[in-house]
């Protein structure tokens, strides 16, 4: 196992800027670009934030966006309200949409949405396969109401969205794939299940099977909320409302435990030159929230992560 740092520090990301996200979520890292992405849900946008300039953008969005991914010619596909579109993000020659200007507007164009069973959902996490297929799941808006009518989906290459794959989800998260992708991990994040699953994984299909339970959190502190696979193949998971990271071995051991300033942790990405970099976004609550609440952290763990796959097809 890779070297790892007992006690990371954890810094606020200066350059995602001072203003907080409602809900901060899917950190995406383009090493094309040495840039974060994420988006803020209830407000509608992609935020992308240059590392080494320390410059800011946001594009703002019809309609709350949860989840997204890149393409190779840098389209992004993006889990929404509605269903699953493509996105191009439009540059601006001024300052508008940078360092607090005026958001960007963004081309947005619907590739397929599943039969809703209900109205008031919405997509949620999302990422890709480690062969390119785009998987994201489904909520029901109202988490108070705990309805387990989400459900996960794929969308392949060839811009086939699938029948639901896993359903009677609350609150579908954690999406992430073993460095060798034969293992899915997915969690139902809701409090009433506070679940994470492991699958085996056809590489070749596209298709989980023996789902179990990787990890209870009844056990541990917080619900599982986002997640990012490092390259020994353990899984961090976001300990939303506990203000923690914990890592998981292949084997479902806890190893290591890690605060971060923020109590609602929502997800994580590692990014940066060597990849060694965790980035993590935040949920800002809606009383008695803290000044380090809604901001992106960043912080060296001493393991290193894996590439973001790419979508595999056109967009």
């Amino acid at each position: 196992m890779t070297g790892a740092t007992a006690n990371p520090k954890v810094e606020r990301l200066e350059a995602a800027g001072p203003l907080p996200a409602a809900t901060g979520e899917s950190p995406v890292w383009r090493a094309a670009e040495q840039a974060l992405y994420w988006v803020d849900i209830p407000a509608q946008k992609i935020v992308r934030a240059q590392i080494e300039t320390g410059r800011r953008t946001e594009w703002r969005l019809p309609e709350q966006v949860a989840c997204i991914a890149f393409n190779r010619d840098g389209t992004v596909l993006a889990g929404c309200e509605t269903g699953l579109f493509a996105v191009t993000l439009d540059e601006a020659s001024d300052a508008s949409g940078a360092d607090g200007g005026e958001p960007l507007t963004a081309a947005v164009r619907k590739l397929g949405a599943p039969v809703f069973p209900r109205a008031g959902m919405r997509f949620n996490d999302g990422r890709c396969d480690r062969q390119g297929r785009f998987w994201a799941g489904t909520m029901v808006m109202d988490m108070a109401a705990a309805i387990p009518d989400g459900a996960l989906y794929r969308y392949d290459a060839s811009g086939v969205l699938s029948a639901p794959v896993v359903d009677a989800l609350i609150t579908q998260n954690g999406l992430g794939w073993s460095p060798d992708g034969a293992t899915m991990y997915l969690t139902d994040s809701h409090p009433l299940r506070r679940l994470i699953w492991a699958f085996d994984y056809d590489i070749e299909s596209g298709a989980p099977r023996n789902r179990r339970v990787f990890a209870d959190l009844h056990h541990y502190a917080g619900r599982p909320d986002g997640a990012a696979v490092d390259a020994d193949g353990c899984y961090w998971i976001c300990a939303n409302d506990a203000g923690r990271l914990l890592r998981f071995t292949p084997q479902g051991k806890l190893d290591r435990e890690i605060a971060v300033p923020a109590v609602k942790p929502a997800m994580c990405a590692f990014g940066g030159r060597d990849l060694d970099t965790l980035f993590v976004t935040s949920i800002r609550p809606g009383t008695g929230a803290s000044e380090h609440d809604g901001h992106v952290f960043a912080l060296r763990p001493g393991v290193s992560g894996l590439p973001e796959p790419e979508f595999a097809g056109q967009l």
